[in-house]
């Protein structure tokens, strides 16, 4: 019996944990890094403790301390959520032979299906269907050149000990092969310190479905249907459903026993995800990967069979059987997931990180949020931007989609960019409504998909100019003139831009002229974050939070950022093409170049990674470099000054 459970994680993974294990009766502990002393999942816990500095490497992947905080709280179980150390057989080893229980697979399982060749080997010896490839020892460029002409292209280049979607490449033609093996072999040493390499015929046209498998020490393993994963963007999915839209029950009944063989093959314990290649053309799959811990987008899997996963999960490592068998599974209805990012769509999906000013969501009504921050919380460089998972559950796909569409627009989130509008977009494609979305489809639609933000209104601008003019909560009308009209100018940060913005004021309205466009709003109150006012014969509301001269606004489904420099110095002015910034908190990892170096325009000048992601920074125009102000493994924050240029 489990009486103290760690959660060897953060974030809503953890705090989902949390809940399933506070419903049993267990005590839960959260780990901490230093940044996260104050995070929803420690405040949730019965007891934290701290195992490091911010950095994963020296926290939340930092076995020892793990173990160490284990032994500490007297814990007997340790959930490893997902990511960080969750896949790693060390760590399934270290809770053995600490005498702690590991909620999860046996060191052996993960050890198997944590690399790609054996795993593939093992699948194909079970006969389970496999992706035609190489996935042999002679990692010479010449063999695994012969190795892909012989399997015909396209095809792809795959890091053996990967994940995520790092050290993969898609290879068209012959010609950029020696490339492709290259940079994935370099990616591939450089995030798993293993460069070995596997080659596979790549399907065009596929989707990513994976089969939810969970077995018991008793010999029993069953599978709880399948998954649709397809709606990725760089290998990562964005989008998640239950059941596929293109799987039928025959496929489906012969890919769930597929995925239970594979678990046997490794003699697989707890639950795990088969992951497939489906090709909807050939009615065809074949093995691609085995996740072996709980997946980002179990909830709906959950909200499909009525199954608590975390629950089977903490039965299965106190050693009971299955309480079903696989005929008793049944799936009712449809769920599709969304993940919430801190990113901004319209520039490249940089993270984002700070404090978030404000999050409400809309729940209830067959939608349910997984979140692992609040307001008042702040997001971080140092860890995966996801902010919730938003799942909906209906009787048919489109009452679902429809579902989580509407919800997604409800999101009430400031201080942070997020891709809420994106993900919308998405569920409304006509592609993706009609199920024809393949892995490929955001990539290659991508402009239609995340276009430029709707250029600012006159009414948000006017609404604005009167949360400014508010300098004492609640009174938003102090300070205007109560003699008649009173005219001024007023200039707002947007993003890159700046807004000139013209503003007459009397004592019950307030007009505003933004290029060609005007609005005029009486301001009936704001209070509590929320502004009301009436434009014309309409009434409407906004949320909204100001911190200084830095105002957050949400109208409708767009969250705007306005930053107030009527007053501000004029140092900056014109400064913007003889800087490069920081687009983001993160560390630096590379300089390219030094004081005096003649650069041109779109040459890369320094690298910064955040959130897992590296992101090269180009000189914005031809120059002299002047100065460079950050070195290698430098922490920096948003527009910090990095390097700056001088004539040319």
């Amino acid at each position: 019996m489990i009486r103290k459970l760690l959660i060897a994680n953060r974030g809503e993974i953890a705090c989902r944990i949390m809940r399933t294990a506070k419903a049993r009766g267990m005590k839960t502990i959260a780990v901490y890094s230093d940044v996260d002393a104050s995070a929803l999942h420690v405040r949730m816990a019965n007891e934290a403790v701290r195992i490091g500095a911010a950095a994963p490497s020296e926290s939340y992947l930092k076995i020892d301390a793990i173990i160490e905080a284990a032994k500490l709280t007297g814990a007997d179980a340790i959930h490893p959520g997902y990511g960080f150390v969750s896949e790693r057989a060390a760590f399934a080893q270290a809770c053995e032979e600490a005498g702690i229980v590991f909620v999860g697979p046996p060191a052996s399982a993960i050890a198997a299906m944590g690399d790609k060749a054996e795993s593939k080997r093992r699948m194909i010896a079970a006969g389970v269907p496999c992706v035609p490839g190489y996935q042999g020892d002679d990692q010479t460029d010449a063999r695994l050149s012969k190795e892909a002409k012989a399997i015909g292209f396209p095809v792809m280049v795959k890091a053996s000990a990967g994940g995520g979607g790092r050290g993969m490449r898609i290879v068209n033609v012959a010609s950029e092969l020696e490339a492709a093996i290259a940079s994935a072999r370099k990616e591939a040493e450089n995030a798993f310190g293993d460069g070995r390499l596997l080659i596979e015929k790549a399907v065009t046209g596929a989707r990513h479905v994976e089969i939810q498998v969970i077995a018991d020490m008793h010999g029993n393993v069953i599978h709880l249907g399948e998954r649709d994963c397809s709606l990725q963007r760089r290998r990562q999915k964005v989008i998640e459903e239950s059941p596929s839209p293109v799987i039928s029950p025959d496929i489906r009944e012969a890919m769930g026993a597929a995925a239970v063989e594979a678990a046997r093959a490794v003699g697989y314990e707890n639950a795990g995800t088969v992951e497939f290649l489906f090709d909807p053309a050939a009615q065809a799959f074949y093995f691609l990967e085995m996740n072996t811990r709980l997946q980002v987008e179990h909830p709906v899997t959950e909200c499909i069979t009525g199954l608590d996963l975390v629950e089977l999960q903490l039965g299965v490592a106190e050693g009971k059987p299955l309480p079903l068998k696989q005929e008793d599974v049944t799936l009712s209805g449809w769920a599709i997931e969304a993940r919430l990012y801190a990113e901004d769509p319209a520039h490249g999906f940089l993270p984002q990180t700070g404090r978030i000013a404000a999050l409400q969501f809309s729940d209830g009504d067959g939608v349910r949020v997984d979140a692992g921050v609040e307001t008042g919380d702040e997001v971080t460089a140092f860890y995966d931007p996801m902010i919730a998972k938003v799942i909906a559950s209906g009787a048919t796909r489109d009452e679902a989609r429809e579902k989580l569409a509407s919800a997604l627009e409800k999101i009430t989130l400031l201080g942070l960019t997020a891709n809420a509008s994106f993900l919308v977009e998405l569920l409304r494609d006509e592609t993706f409504a009609a199920g024809r979305a393949d892995i490929n489809y955001i990539e290659a639609n991508l402009a239609r998909l995340a276009p430029p933000p709707a250029p600012v209104s006159a009414l948000e601008a006017a609404l604005a100019a009167a949360i400014l003019m508010d300098r004492r909560p609640g009174d938003l009308l102090t300070g205007w003139n109560s003699r008649g009209d009173c005219a001024f100018p007023l200039k707002m940060q947007y993003g890159e831009s700046v807004l000139s913005v013209s503003v007459i004021a009397t004592r019950n309205s307030l007009t505003t002229l933004l290029e060609e466009e005007s609005a005029t709003v009486e301001i009936l109150s704001a209070a509590n974050g929320v502004i009301r006012y009436c434009n014309g014969a309409r009434i409407g509301s906004a949320c909204f939070s100001r911190e200084g001269e830095t105002i957050d606004l949400k109208t409708g489904a767009h969250a705007r950022r306005f930053i107030d420099i009527t007053y501000a110095p004029a140092s900056d002015a014109g400064a913007g093409a003889d800087v490069v910034k920081a687009p983001m908190a993160g560390a630096v990892t590379g300089v390219f170049v030094k004081s005096g170096d003649a650069v041109k325009k779109g040459q890369i000048v320094i690298a910064i990674e955040a959130m897992k992601m590296e992101h090269k920074l180009a000189a914005p125009r031809d120059g002299v470099i002047a100065e460079v102000l950050a070195a290698p493994g430098d922490q920096v924050a948003i527009r910090t000054k990095l390097v700056s240029l001088g004539a040319a």
